[in-house]
């Protein structure tokens, strides 16, 4: 994992000039062929962006704040271990959740109040998030199914953190980046991102001398057999 201050070199270049649809189109031609999570994860607000290195939760539904004939510790805890997990976030990680049903909210106002201050990137939820007026005014980049004010307290409890997760089929593992905008988010493996990322940036530049040469008069048949790319 590369370190803090690389990494945010790395994320402000990217937030600057890449896309998730460039850097998608680049994974596709490396094979990695399912790497956006499913459609219906999108951003609270359309300008919201993130970018960062996962720190996966796993959520689980439970029917009661406090299970005292649970044969786990775990079962007697409130939210279980969701607190643990949001302490845990460091600078340019992504809280990203999965696990549970969609019937109460993975993240809110608090939550989003606590990972500014760890200098986390944003959330990914498979499920809802509540409070979104709170987290539209703290401008903190939240993607998840959209909004749901049902609490997760006698719902649901986080069981696990830092682990690899599953969302939709696409694999995260702790530490793999994820990139979201406006059009989705996907996932980049580590062992991928170095090459990845380096021809994002190269098709992009491509992709600017394509708009100039269409703009210019020429086909996109012409355009597409002079640069490769559309």
């Amino acid at each position: 994992m590369a370190g803090s201050e690389d990494d945010s070199r790395l994320f402000r270049n990217m937030r600057e000039k890449l896309f998730t649809a460039v850097v998608g189109d680049i994974l596709d031609t490396m094979g990695l062929l399912h790497q956006f999570l499913p459609p219906h994860i999108r951003a609270l607000r359309d300008d919201m962006v993130t970018i960062g290195r996962a720190m996966p939760v796993l959520e689980a539904d439970y029917f009661g704040v406090s299970e005292p004939a649970g044969k786990l510790e775990l079962s007697r805890k409130p939210f279980g271990l969701m607190f643990e997990a949001l302490d845990s976030l460091k600078p340019n990680e992504i809280y990203v959740a999965t696990g549970s049903s969609p019937r109460y909210a993975l993240w809110g106002e608090l939550m989003s109040t606590r990972a500014i201050h760890l200098k986390a990137a944003g959330a990914v939820v498979d499920g809802f998030c509540r409070d979104s007026a709170g987290i539209l005014a703290l401008n903190f980049p939240c993607f998840s199914h959209g909004t749901y004010a049902q609490d997760q307290g006698p719902r649901g409890k986080v069981v696990d953190y830092g682990v690899p997760v599953e969302i939709g089929g696409v694999r995260i593992r702790p530490g793999d980046i994820l990139f979201g905008d406006r059009d989705g988010v996907l996932v980049i493996p580590k062992e991928a991102e170095e090459e990845a990322i380096a021809k994002a940036f190269e098709k992009v530049a491509t992709e600017n001398k394509v708009r100039i040469a269409i703009q210019n008069g020429m086909s996109t048949v012409e355009a597409f057999e002079t640069f490769g790319v559309m």
